[in-house]
């Protein structure tokens, strides 16, 4: 990947960007595009289009492969100029002030808003040599045989920031996001350090105050229907009031999901041996079947509700964000449908 220079942008002809968006548009069918059909989608004149190609492979911006197939690819660097270029239009950007940090799975930066204030931009960029096995552990294929890792960054985005958008609309402590585009995610800075980075609690309630949060969400989840799938020291970011914010939610699946219980004991025992190896605390904990039996619970609970509701003059509306109408449609389709389990209040 060519370096990240943003400065390059503002300098990019709109030649230049039909043409990212041309391969973009044909990479849905072709893993690489022919030049032809590059051009038909850009309506670039001909005179200029093969030298516009030549300079975008010469920025990094695209790819050319020479062998049996010829064609041109988007490389991430092209996609992020792309992302970038719809997110100045939406006057959500002005630059880019530094790298905040690399993940196995996204690149993190700090940008600024034409207002002056900070936010985060993250990158998802699957496909990295140390984690391959996303296409086998996740549901983004959804059936296809294959397909790019671009898109499926650009999958992991768009469901990552429908979580994000559900989940903060009803009061987890997740950050605000912003807007999305593509595979990059605006989204508020979250407050704190990440709890590998801490060292000591006060005590002697610290530590019981931090991990009774951590265990209520991923209860509250679970009971909403999720499992964060990924909940560790590593994920959680505290503040210096203890207060809690947890990220990185791409990777949530449905308690309905084949691998469900094991997913969400992971999350517990994570927390469990954290806790148990930096600050030396042990506390009881609920299991799988409790939660199930508590979702259970409260879906009969609802039912009661509602159908005595229907004895009265007009039935009483799920409260805005929880219930089925209060999820965006865009959640439901990022996790296949599962989100219908938001439906179960929190408590």
């Amino acid at each position: 990947m060519g370096r990240f220079d943003v400065s390059k942008l503002r300098f990019m002809s709109y030649d230049e960007l039909r043409m990212l968006v041309g391969i973009e548009m044909g990479m849905k069918n072709h893993e690489y595009v022919p030049e032809g059909l590059i051009k038909s989608i850009a309506g670039v004149k001909k005179i200029n289009a093969s030298k516009t190609l030549k300079n975008l492979c010469k920025d990094k911006l695209a790819g050319f492969s020479g062998g049996k197939v010829q064609g041109y690819t988007l490389t991430y660097l092209g996609y992020d100029y792309l992302a970038l270029n719809t997110l100045v239009k939406r006057e959500e950007i002005l630059g880019i002030e530094r790298k905040l940090g690399v993940g196995k799975e996204a690149d993190i930066y700090i940008a600024i808003s034409p207002t002056d204030e900070r936010f985060v931009l993250k990158f998802h960029r699957l496909g990295r040599t140390s984690f391959r096995s996303v296409k086998k552990n996740r549901d983004y294929m959804d059936g296809r045989l294959s397909t790019s890792w671009i898109y499926l960054s650009r999958l992991a985005a768009m469901r990552e920031f429908a979580y994000l958008k559900a989940l903060y609309d009803i009061g987890f402590p997740v950050p605000r996001p912003i807007d999305v585009n593509r595979h990059c995610i605006a989204m508020d800075i979250a407050k704190g350090v990440p709890l590998q980075n801490v060292g000591e609690l006060p005590m002697p309630d610290g530590p019981k105050i931090v991990y009774d949060q951590m265990m209520e969400c991923i209860y509250k989840l679970a009971l909403c229907g999720l499992i964060h799938g990924d909940f560790n020291e590593f994920n959680t970011l505290l503040d210096e009031n203890l207060h809690l914010t947890f990220i990185d939610v791409p990777q949530m699946v449905s308690v309905s999901h084949v691998n469900a219980k094991s997913y969400f004991e992971r999350d517990v025992n994570c927390v469990r041996v954290f806790f148990k190896r930096r600050f030396r605390y042990e506390a009881e904990y609920r299991t799988w079947e409790e939660v199930l039996e508590e979702r259970r619970r409260l879906e009969e609970e609802k039912q009661k509700t509602a159908g005595a509701s229907l004895e009265g003059e007009e039935k009483e509306e799920s409260p805005e964000g929880i219930g089925d109408k209060g999820i965006p449609e865009e959640i439901k389709e990022a996790s296949h449908g599962y989100t219908s389990q938001l439906s179960i209040p929190i408590v």
